[in-house]
Parts: C-alpha cells; structure tokens; sequence
C-alpha cells in the first residue's frame, strides 16, 4: 500500500478528531447529539463546522488520489501531494481552532491546489 493510500486513511479519521473536540463535555448528551452541536459556541462550534468542512473535502482527496494511481501517475508526485494535503488539513483545522480565519482560507485552498496537482499528474502519467 502506497504513502498516498495511507493519507486517505488519515483523511478520513481527521473529522473524527475534530467532531470529538466540539463533542468534549461534560454536558455533552449523547442523547440528543444534533441539538447538542446546534447549541455549541466559540472554539467547539469551530471544532464541529472543521469536521463538516473535513467530510466536504473527503471525497475529492480519495478520488484524486485513486485516479492518480489508476493513471499511473508518477508515485513520488502522488505521494508527496497526498502528504501535503493532510499537512495543509491538519493546519486548517488548527487555524480553524484557534480562529484564525484568513490562514484557515490559504491553507484551504492550497489543499485545493494539492487535489488539483492530483488530476495533473495523473493526466502526466499516461
């Protein structure tokens, strides 16, 4: 299994981890889950909309990275834009934490760059 098959893994526990920090209290209620994240402010409301934006990207990340590797792309390529990726989502979501919003964005959208520089270089690998 390739480097960049292991950062999809990781892509999809990141929402995990941040749904987990909205989620932290002890007045959480497991019980009415949806009115719990409803009512969250500050850096827990952050946390939740973090792990909402994390399951947006989920999808394009995966299927750039397996179209990558259908095309043949060139490995080092591949891996090296998956790894930047959950880089670049890692920082996000500590941007987003700490609300720092205009960092948040860049590093949204060099993530985006990253799922682009997949489709590249698949269409380079055939």
């Amino acid at each position: 299994m390739t480097f960049a098959y292991w950062c999809v893994l990781v892509a999809i526990l990141l929402p995990y981890g941040t749904v987990g920090i909205a989620k932290w209290s002890r007045r959480y209620d497991n019980h009415a889950p949806r009115d719990y994240l409803a009512g969250l402010e500050g850096r827990r409301k952050r946390a939740f909309h973090a792990h909402l934006n994390h399951f947006e990207a989920l999808p394009a990340f995966a299927a750039a990275v397996i179209i990558a590797h259908l095309c043949k792309a060139p490995q080092g390529w591949v891996d090296a834009l998956a790894g930047a990726w959950v880089f670049l989502r890692v920082a996000y979501t500590w941007a987003y934490l700490v609300d720092r919003a205009t960092a948040r964005s860049l590093l949204w959208m060099g993530a985006l760059a990253c799922v682009a520089g997949l489709f590249v270089a698949a269409a380079a690998g055939r």
